[in-house]
């Protein structure tokens, strides 16, 4: 329903303030923050019968239209507004836009929200997260914020400020509305840091009641949901017991959302920090031996979803200070990832035929874009070379040649595809959202910068060709561009892709924490 227009007082003065009843009271406690100054934390809106709680059903409130408030508190330093006014793509004239949607848009830093920030910026890397959001007509509070957040970010060219998404983040997980308690003499500061990666895995867990969409976009009425098509992993865990060989191994199916790269003092390559995740030892007691006894476990993947979080796990809870710490070391991330070494046997067996064919095909497609390359190359300097009176009545070839003795590329990827679809197993290409090839590129990333878990700074990054995706309408994708966006707050830029390795970590510089990998497509 229509937000209402209704009427808060305070210190003397009547107000102006939209009340929409399909969102929690902290939202509304939000919007009179705005025009009154007074923090929602030292706030009293008086209702009949008491106080407005966050928690209060407004259907007992039943508000209406032209109601007014009173409210109660101190006010403090009113909200500033942006420096540039905010401008929306409808009202430019085409090359304010051409200008405008070279870059994507930021988000604002309301107070220690980069974790919020970068954690949302990545995840606009599953497109199709954006097509369940828009299509479905029906959804929670959180996933319809998250899906306003991104339509909003996607009609402006100023960094958005993201206030109604931040207070209904908080209202679902109150952690992160946490107040900052270091400061001096105990005072109480502004809104604690918060981890990104606890943001990831809270917001993935606040969209698992979105539905699922099918190959064409249209929500699947009463089918699976959304998390578990395109993001829900499958790990088969075995437990052995060392000590007793005769003891019957146990076997559990667990459903994951990430898999964990532990980062030890001889890690240096991500996978073999996720081999080590996958290989542990535990005790526990063994009925056959009657007392507690060491246990090895092996983990392996069962189901691959087609997005891919891996969990760079940099923080370690150090007895000696008390508090978790930060893991230093430099730990290389691959921008390619093979999971079919961290899959089950049956898996494998199903993903190795599509997976060994399409790393040849991407090694053709990538000789042939040489190939033409160098042959534009050649014809621009032949044409420009050649003397003005010798380009009349030039023959012309036919259209459908391509120089290089190349056929069109369209060509090539079609009997592409129809190879590739034969090898693909028919029961993994039933399970629509999940990686048929066991291959990942890597699309977005989240990094902290600083040394301490509970402080820092959060980064996100997106790879460009996300934003690009192919399509019909306007210039091609160079396919050999593999730079990426980075999103720090509001401050958007281009990142080459040769500055990847100086976010390996090593320092205290910014180091990958959260890293998406998305299956790489048939086509």
């Amino acid at each position: 329903m229509a937000p209402l227009q209704v009427h808060v007082k305070h210190a003397g003065k009547t107000l102006d303030v939209d009340l929409d009843t399909s969102l929690p009271p902290a939202v509304f406690k939000d919007a009179i923050y705005q025009v009154t100054g007074v923090p929602p934390e030292r706030m009293k809106v008086m209702i009949k019968g008491g106080v407005l709680k966050d928690d209060t059903d407004w259907k007992k409130v039943a508000p209406k239209a032209g109601q007014t408030f009173m409210v109660i508190g101190a006010a403090g330093e009113l909200p500033k507004p942006p420096e540039k006014p905010i401008v929306f793509l409808e009202d430019m004239d085409e090359s304010e836009i051409a200008e405008a949607l070279s870059l994507p848009v930021g988000l604002k830093n309301l107070g220690n929200t980069c974790y919020m920030n970068a954690t949302v910026q990545a995840m606009r890397a599953i497109p199709e997260l954006q097509t369940a959001l828009s299509t479905s007509p029906h959804l929670d509070v959180l996933p319809r914020a998250l899906r306003d957040l991104y339509s909003n970010m996607s009609r402006t060219t100023e960094g958005y400020i993201p206030t109604t998404f931040l207070t209904v983040l908080r209202q679902a997980v109150p952690q992160f509305g946490e107040i900052d308690r270091s400061g001096k003499n105990g005072m109480l500061g502004g809104y604690a840091q918060q981890d990104a990666e606890e943001c990831w895995t809270q917001l993935a867990n606040g969209l698992k009641e979105v539905p699922g969409i099918d190959a064409t976009g249209n929500t699947i009425a009463g089918g699976r949901r959304f998390v578990d098509q395109f993001m829900m992993a499958e790990m088969r865990r075995e437990l052995k017991c060392d000590e007793a060989p005769q003891e019957p191994s146990t076997v559990t199916i667990e459903k994951v959302l990430k898999i964990e790269c532990n980062i030890s003092a001889t890690t240096n390559y991500m996978h073999t920090g996720i081999k080590d995740a996958m290989n542990s030892q535990l005790e526990k007691n063994s009925p056959s031996l009657g007392r507690q006894a060491v246990y090895s476990q092996t983990s392996r993947l069962s189901r691959l979803p087609s997005y891919l979080t891996v969990h760079m796990v940099r923080f370690a809870w150090r007895r000696d200070i008390g508090k978790k710490a930060k893991i230093m070391r430099k730990v290389k991330f691959a921008s390619e990832f093979d999971a079919l070494e961290v899959v089950t046997d049956e898996l494998k067996s199903k993903l190795t035929p599509v997976s060994s064919r399409l790393k040849s095909i991407e090694k053709e497609r990538a000789e042939r874009r040489k190939v033409r390359k160098r042959t534009k190359v050649a014809q621009e300097a032949s044409s420009s070379s050649r003397p003005a009176e010798e380009n009349t009545d030039v023959e012309m070839a036919p259209a459908s040649e391509v120089p290089g003795d190349l056929e069109e590329e369209s060509v090539y990827r079609a009997r592409e595809l129809e190879e590739l679809e034969a090898l693909a197993d028919a029961d993994l290409k039933n399970d629509y959202g999940c990686s048929v090839t066991g291959l990942y590129d890597l699309v977005g990333i989240v990094t902290h910068k600083g040394a301490d878990a509970d402080a820092g700074h959060y980064i996100g990054f997106v790879k460009k060709s996300v934003f690009h995706a192919k399509s019909g309408d306007g210039p091609a994708f160079d396919e050999d561009d593999e730079d990426w966006y980075k999103f720090d707050d509001d401050k958007v830029s281009v990142f080459p892709r040769e500055k990847l390795g100086t976010i390996d970590g090593g320092g205290e510089d910014a180091s990958a924490y959260v890293l998406l990998y998305r299956s790489k497509p048939l086509a």
